[in-house]
């Protein structure tokens, strides 16, 4: 699917999983690359930023969360020139759909939202990397509810969720990871393209990808921190339960000892065939489970 959208003498296209049709469209109409045209028709695996003639091409890929079981990854293929911009994406992004809707009222009210290409691409990728700050927000709050409940007493059942969260806080440090090299990379290659004053705006791109990259260390710390947390609390109600079943078996231990005791087979056994001989031994052995019990509580095993 090809969406046009025009201000002024600057002109952005996007297109969603692009068709052999459409990118020979755009190579006539703003003389794209056969190479960067090939590349279009399907996802690539690495970014990059490479320069041909009057042109950038740059892949980047972006985390986008849509939900906590989920990891998905969207790669947008960026084409600028000094009065066009060309975003390739092989699913549909919300965030820049936002953003065209701005473009679009920019565009209505007479306002110039960039000046060239390359100006409307760092715009673009702001806005991007702000929507990852978002993104992030919302996996704070989900750590903020599972400190919650592992507080509630429920540890056992955070365990997974701690798990699933981890993986999708791992996902968006792994994809983010490139972008700061890339960046650094679109330096050079812009000024060459766009002259001096791009590094200005380049650099404001790079600020915001580091904002980005400080609020995942952030939630990748307090992600450590909460399991250290929940697998401590797991612990100590294990060793409370381990206690209690040892505290027990001490308990019974001689207890079985006493029955096994009368329990063999001589030809003479006390108390054995006296009146109330059942209740003498019941007895005792109650009192020797009280006494047992005393002595562990005042050694403070209990």
């Amino acid at each position: 699917m090809l969406t046009r959208h025009e201000e002024r003498n600057l002109t952005w296209v996007d297109l969603v999983s692009p068709t052999p049709a459409e990118v020979r469209l755009i190579m006539q109409e703003f003389a794209v690359e056969p190479l960067i045209a090939e590349e279009l028709l399907m996802p690539s695996y690495k970014p990059k930023v490479e320069r041909y003639s009057q042109q950038l091409y740059v892949i980047l890929h972006f985390p986008i969360l849509r939900g906590l079981n989920e990891r998905p990854t969207q790669e947008i293929d960026f084409i600028i020139g000094k009065n066009f911009l060309i975003t390739a994406r092989y699913a549909a992004t919300d965030h820049l759909h936002s953003f065209a809707k701005v473009f679009e009222v920019n565009t209505v009210l007479g306002q110039q939202s960039a000046v060239h290409g390359g100006h409307l691409f760092t715009a673009m990728v702001i806005s991007l990397y702000r929507a990852l700050v978002n993104e992030c927000d919302i996996i704070e709050k989900h750590l903020t509810d599972i400190e919650d409940r592992i507080f509630e007493g429920k540890e056992r059942m955070m365990v997974l969720q701690i798990s699933k969260t981890g993986r999708v806080i791992y996902d968006f440090r792994q994809i983010l990871l490139p972008h700061r090299e890339m960046l650094r990379s679109l330096e050079s290659a812009g000024t060459q393209l766009f002259g001096q004053e791009f590094l200005y705006y380049v650099h404001n791109v790079e600020g915001e990808y580091e904002r980005v990259a400080h609020s995942v260390e952030h939630l990748r710390e307090s992600l450590i921190e909460l399991r250290e947390t929940n697998n401590s609390l797991l612990s100590t109600k294990q060793n409370e339960v381990m206690k209690m079943f040892t505290v027990i078996a001490f308990l019974f231990l001689p207890l079985s000892f006493v029955a096994s005791l009368f329990q063999m087979n001589t030809r003479y056994t006390p108390i054995l065939g006296t009146p109330g001989d059942f209740w003498i031994i019941t007895g005792s052995m109650m009192l020797l489970a009280v006494v047992f019990f005393v002595y562990f509580k005042r050694k403070g095993w209990l």
